[in-house]
């Protein structure tokens, strides 16, 4: 006999994933878009002050490696958060509003998912930022966490972000991608999205990291696919070299080429370029309403495939134009009327 409490199969998770995943992006608006994901230390004032005009789509408080290791420091800048949080909750409300916790296998781990899911700030709080999550195992002690602080309490939304950044978690990478939480959505937490840690994964590996990033193209690939693979959000690395905006547009065309959706950030300077970069550009635009346009007309006459500058376009691409135009829409850009 089958145990009810079996976890389902990789194959039902991801039905049961892709079925949330579809409903979600008919729900879609332009708050959804998450392009940026911004660290913001709490160790300071005036950067939590600061990061409300950051504009990035996403806000990540960090209470892990921005923090000295001290018992003292990390209870500092939990309380300085909760008063933050506390202070200007009616400036942060529209926002995104995440905070990464320190792991859990630290004695700050259950401390931290407390005062996020139980405290003032906890409507606020939409997402966790989870580090060195190697396995589902890891998942679970997360969401056992988050399902009993929240005993009782009202339950907001809450989405689990797991930052891979080692080996084991690259391995673990699919069932990583499929999990669920045994205590259901709403209390325990969705996942929804996968985010790739480069400086802590090459540590981990002793990857030596090189500035054409080849060494990291099979495994930001692997991200990408899997993240798709179970409807998630794929968020690439850090730009480390912070003060150079050129070499930060670059990391960002080629992670928007290889199809994540947003990349991290360090420096409230790489706000802007992220967003305008992880976004289609005008002569993309142009050409999904020039394929949308095409088929329209091709359709009118019965046919399932149409001509375009000499080139053939069919239903595979008639979706790559549909999500570029949805993305357009939701970055408030500007897409010709070509009927």
């Amino acid at each position: 006999m089958i145990s009810p409490l079996r976890r389902p199969s990789i194959r039902l998770q991801y039905q049961l994933r892709s079925y949330a995943a579809h409903n979600a992006r008919k729900l879609s608006t332009k708050a959804s878009l998450h392009r940026s994901y911004l660290y913001v230390p709490t160790s300071s004032d005036r950067m939590l002050q600061k990061s409300i005009t950051s504009g990035s789509d996403v806000i990540i408080y960090d209470l892990e490696d921005s923090v000295s290791p001290a018992p003292e420091d990390k209870h500092a800048a939990r309380a300085r958060l909760q008063y933050f949080l506390q202070d200007r909750g009616s400036d942060l409300r529209p926002l995104h509003v995440a905070v990464r916790v320190n792991d859990v296998t630290t004695p700050y781990f259950r401390d931290d998912i407390t005062q996020i899911v139980t405290g003032v700030s906890h409507p606020l709080v939409k997402s966790i930022i989870l580090p060195k999550i190697h396995s589902t195992t890891d998942l679970d002690c997360v969401s056992d966490a988050v399902a009993i602080a929240r005993h009782r309490l009202e339950k907001p939304f809450l989405n689990i972000i797991p930052s891979i950044e080692s080996a084991k978690g690259m391995w673990n990478l699919g069932s990583i991608a499929a999990w669920q939480s045994s205590h259901g959505g709403i209390a325990g937490g969705t996942l929804n999205a996968l985010l790739f840690a480069a400086e802590d994964y090459c540590a981990d590996t002793a990857i030596i990291r090189t500035p054409s990033r080849r060494e990291l193209l099979y495994t930001r690939s692997q991200i990408v696919i899997t993240a798709k693979a179970f409807g998630l959000d794929a968020i690439d690395m850090v730009c480390v070299d912070f003060r150079d905006l050129e070499i930060l547009t670059d990391e960002c065309i080629d992670g928007r080429q290889l199809g994540f959706t947003g990349k991290q950030a360090i420096h409230p300077s790489q706000v802007p370029v992220i967003n305008s970069t992880y976004v289609p550009t005008d002569e993309e635009i142009l050409r999904a309403s020039k394929v949308i346009e095409a088929m329209n007309r091709a359709h009118e006459s019965q046919k399932g495939a149409a001509d375009l500058d000499g080139k053939m376009i069919d239903a595979p691409m008639i979706k790559q134009a549909r999500k570029i135009l949805d993305i357009a829409k939701s970055a408030g850009l500007s897409i010709p009327n070509l009927s």
